[in-house]
């Protein structure tokens, strides 16, 4: 099962999230029909989306980070929302991501989004993520993501994700630091432990007077034949003949939840009724 802790952490200066999404990434894997690369570099975006999706406050708060290479060979785009539903898709990326940029749009619900973005030094989603955090938000944060992928299935996913409050002192700066240490191998240790594991072997001490807050991300597209509807409708009764009569149907393709949703004349006369 997919999960997500989120906790404060020594003396409450340190905000600490831990992630397992094996799951999450094995059905990203079966709907994207992905190869070992493509799945391991999806798999670090879908579980950075599910960290920042955690953090939203908004009731209609939405995140979104999209990946594009300089050399215009891959793009990467995930989502999630408050609800914990995320999803994704690659276009290329059979050799890695080759540097690019990394952009984030953070919408709070009421039309009043953020957007922040960096380029990409490595290929790496750990440092990319810190890069972005210290660049557009100013957060000091330290992020291990790892993502396992053996014959074709995801072995383990997950991470643990750590970002320093405004005040922290130099003693629990360190503190924070030396912890990080341990999950250097992340997908590793989420393996072995799993989500739960890690919070009672590395941080039971703390967290023992509660305040730990779990959530369930999992793989879901918000797309629906309605929404696509309300694509499509602006386009117009006769446009939408022109493309029947050219095509024979009207094909709407959702990249992330890779299905297709076809609309006949009756389909067109319908929505014109």
């Amino acid at each position: 099962m997919n999960k997500l802790y989120k906790c404060l952490v020594y003396d409450n200066q340190v905000s600490l999230s831990v992630l397992e999404t094996t799951e999450l990434v094995n059905k990203a894997i079966k709907i994207h029909n992905l190869d070992a690369a493509s799945a391991e570099i999806l798999g670090g975006m879908l579980t950075a989306a599910a960290y920042m999706a955690g953090c939203l406050k908004s009731e209609r708060g939405a995140i979104s980070l999209t990946v594009k290479s300089n050399d215009g060979s891959a793009t990467v785009s995930v989502s999630g929302d408050i609800k914990g539903h995320i999803r994704g898709y690659i276009d290329g990326g059979d050799g890695g991501l080759k540097g690019g940029t990394l952009t984030v749009i953070k919408d709070d619900g009421f039309s009043r989004p953020f957007v922040g973005a960096c380029e990409l030094k490595t290929y790496d989603v750990s440092e990319n993520l810190m890069q972005y955090f210290h660049i557009s938000e100013q957060i000091p944060t330290a992020v291990a993501i790892g993502v396992k992928i053996k014959d074709g299935v995801c072995e383990a996913a997950g991470g643990v994700i750590m970002q320093l409050l405004p005040g922290t002192s130099e003693e629990n700066m360190d503190r924070a630091e030396q912890r990080m240490q341990s999950f250097v191998n992340a997908a590793d240790v989420v393996g072995k432990l799993g989500a739960d594991g890690i919070m009672r072997e590395y941080f039971s001490q703390e967290t023992q007077n509660g305040g730990v807050y779990l959530t369930f991300p999992e793989y879901k597209c918000n797309c629906s034949r309605k929404k696509i509807e309300g694509v499509i409708l602006p386009l117009g009764k006769n446009e939408l003949e022109n493309i029947l009569s050219e095509q024979g149907e009207i094909k709407v393709h959702c990249h992330y939840c890779n299905k297709d949703y076809i609309f006949t004349q009756t389909d067109v006369d319908r929505l014109f009724k």
